[in-house]
């Protein structure tokens, strides 16, 4: 059995699927089973990964654990990492991030040290874990996506950052291929995932043009008006401002690119113009 978090977002979603075209047992938690829209072959769990009590249930007989933050966050990651120690959980999957890295943590990135503190958490755990530390993801190109429907003008304030954008269904696959690893050849393992090339934010909003017909660019704005206007309550101005100022750094320079993806599944990464055409019926 394997316990999905965060299965109704996008790397989860995708992520059900390969494990049930594996013929996996997936059990998918949700706070809504109603509204999930998931496969009737996976069995879909009301928790809540912030209720210490709904996750006894919820990991009862799993074998291994795909712990996603965005479904909790990290106080809410290391609550059901001790919940899983206690169900006898075998391995954990830890959908990580590419600012951790292996040398010193930078304690300045809340990336590195949010995602950081829940690597440590599972290590010290004694259970077997596999961390996948994703690029920029290609789906937070989505943001852009109300901008680009009315007038095709996004306004960002580092339209010159690059990033090496990743599909989140080569993200999922790297996950499926730990978590249902019969050789232990992923225990251990920190995996660095990224897109196959490095892209600027604007070269991101040109491909979409360009997959969808119509043209786009960027136009450049204050980092305090940007997260002015993109403020919600789920991610307030103040982390906005900080995420400015990681992609500021990110301006001018190549961002790095790995093979991973080829190298866990056998098929090279998806690139941002296959990501833009899966889901070019968003920004049309």
């Amino acid at each position: 059995m394997i316990v999905v978090t965060g299965a109704t977002g996008n790397i989860g979603r995708s992520l059900v699927d390969h494990l049930l075209a594996e013929g996996a047992a997936v059990r998918a938690l949700t706070r809504d089973p109603e509204r999930a829209g998931l496969p009737a072959e996976a069995e879909t769990v009301r928790a809540d990964l912030t209720d210490p009590a709904s996750l006894e249930p919820a990991l009862n007989g799993a074998d291994a654990l795909f712990l996603n933050l965005a479904a909790g966050g990290g106080d809410a990651a290391r609550t059901v990492v001790d919940a899983a120690v206690k169900a006898g959980v075998r391995r954990i999957v830890l959908n990580s991030s590419i600012a951790v890295g292996d040398g010193p943590r930078d304690d300045d990135n809340f990336l590195a040290r949010m995602h950081g503190g829940v690597e440590d958490a599972i290590r010290a755990s004694g259970l077997e874990w596999t961390f996948v530390r994703g690029g920029a993801y290609a789906a937070n190109a989505l943001q852009w996506a109300e901008e680009i429907r009315e007038g095709g003008v996004v306004r960002d304030p580092h339209p010159g950052a690059a990033t090496s954008p990743v599909h989140e269904d080569d993200l999922a696959a790297v996950a499926a291929a730990a978590l249902l690893d019969a050789t232990d050849a992923h225990a251990g393992k920190a995996y660095v995932v990224t897109g196959p090339a490095s892209l600027t934010r604007d070269e991101q909003v040109v491909t979409i043009g360009r997959v969808i017909g119509r043209p786009t660019r960027m136009e450049t704005i204050s980092e305090e008006q940007a997260a002015e206007e993109r403020a919600t309550p789920r991610v307030p101005k103040e982390v906005l401002l900080q995420l400015f100022r990681l992609f500021a750094t990110a301006v001018g320079t190549t961002a790095p690119v790995t093979d991973t993806v080829q190298q866990v599944t056998g098929r090279p990464a998806r690139t941002f113009e296959q990501w833009a055409q899966d889901h070019a019926a968003d920004f049309r």
